[in-house]
């Protein structure tokens, strides 16, 4: 249990917190802490932070909706800095990016792809419907259109599968998930319910199996 009494602000009262995405352990942000600002953290299971140019309490997510659940909190080895685990709404950064960290200084800095990357860049479409975007396009029409869509991409996948093209089985397979996450977001499916929903039916499947052998 994180004791409080033993973590180390600096001169004005901060402590700095590590922001990382529970679910894909990529780190979103890197933001500061007070004291109050973690009580309420801990209190509300939402990270709260001190802005440093508002000097003010801020509570991601207040006004974009973006909130960062709390998974858990740890403090590093000499009680100074905190690593904050989290399950997120929405994009970490104002700019709409998954994560804060997106401008390449040196190395490999390639984004690496993830079912909530895009999920999360799908919720920005919806929220902010930027013009020329085929995602907005789909959001604007609405279910009936987004159905359609994941309709006719189910068919693409039988046919390219029926030839047993791999390339474009492939190919379509990638059409009709970007389609089922736009639906996802559309009626407020997480990937976290999904991956939910799966683990629940392997368990079942793994006793089912243990039944049948033994029998």
């Amino acid at each position: 249990m994180l004791d409080l009494e033993k973590l180390k602000f600096d001169e004005k009262g901060l402590i700095p917190a590590i922001v990382v995405d529970d679910a894909t352990g990529k780190v979103l942000t890197l933001a500061y802490m007070n004291r109050q600002s973690l009580e309420i953290s801990l209190e509300k299971g939402l990270t709260c932070f001190w802005s440093r140019s508002r000097q003010e309490l801020w509570l991601k997510g207040e006004t974009s909706g973006n909130f960062q659940h709390i998974v858990s909190i740890q403090a590093d080895c000499d009680y100074d800095a905190l690593e904050v685990r989290v399950k997120k709404d929405g994009p970490a950064c104002h700019t709409g990016a998954e994560s804060c960290f997106h401008n390449p200084i040196f190395g490999e800095t390639e984004e690496k792809f993830s079912l909530e990357g895009l999920y999360a860049l799908l919720q920005g479409r919806k929220e902010n419907l930027p013009e020329g975007s085929y995602t907005t396009y789909l959001f604007q029409k609405g279910l009936d259109k987004i159905l359609k869509k994941v309709g006719e991409e189910s068919t693409e996948v039988i046919i390219a599968g029926k030839a047993q093209d791999k390339a474009e089985t492939v190919y379509e397979i990638a059409d009709l998930a970007y389609h089922v996450l736009v639906l996802m977001v559309q009626m407020g499916i997480s990937v976290e319910d999904i991956r939910r929903e799966l683990a629940g039916r392997h368990v079942i499947d793994h006793k089912v199996k243990q039944e049948k052998m033994t029998k």
